[in-house]
């Protein structure tokens, strides 16, 4: 199955250090939408996973990131495009989860979902160092995106420990990148 992993805030949508707590505060990023529809035009499918803590922080429902979510696959449908699954981490930061970003339970959710023996080599695609050592962890390959806080990520540094991580400035510029290299 060919598969991609993406964050939501700063890849696709702007995000906000005040959290996205309603449909009319998710802005989509341009060429978003569009990247995501040539990731499926060439057979991929994506995925989205994303830490979410401000329902258990009690900024908002699960109802309306429901809503949210509606908003973002209606858009992402406009452009020809669709997600094949979210998965998210509901819960507060110290909750102590295992699907909290930096830890890969989001990861191994995905791979049960859709019967996959492991991540390995799986592009995930973020704007923060918690997303990509979630990646990591399961063999995944990262991809930083210097939107959202993906430029402070940047200039904070990228541990060694990651290996090789590319750097990309939007979604649409890696998935161009990514789907040329595909036909190489």
């Amino acid at each position: 199955m060919k598969l991609v992993i993406l964050d939501r805030d700063g890849v696709i949508n702007e995000d906000s250090d005040d959290f996205i707590k309603s449909p009319a505060e998710w802005i989509p990023l341009p060429g978003s939408a569009e990247a995501i529809a040539k990731l499926n035009d060439a057979g991929y499918k994506v995925v989205v996973a994303t830490n979410q803590s401000g329902v258990g922080r009690g900024y908002f429902s699960l109802d309306t990131l429901d809503a949210i979510h509606e908003k973002m696959c209606a858009h992402i449908a406009a452009a020809g495009g669709e997600l094949t699954g979210i998965f998210f981490c509901p819960h507060a930061p110290d909750e102590g989860c295992d699907c909290r970003k930096p830890k890969a339970g989001m990861i191994d959710q995905i791979t049960a979902r859709f019967s996959l023996n492991n991540a390995d080599g799986v592009p995930i695609v973020g704007d923060s160092l918690r997303d990509l050592e979630c990646g990591v962890a399961r063999g995944c390959t990262p991809v930083l995106v210097t939107t959202g806080k993906g430029q402070r990520t940047l200039e904070k540094g990228i541990p060694e420990s990651l290996g090789s991580v590319a750097v990309f400035a939007t979604l649409e510029n890696f998935v161009d990148a990514f789907l040329a290299a595909q036909q190489d």
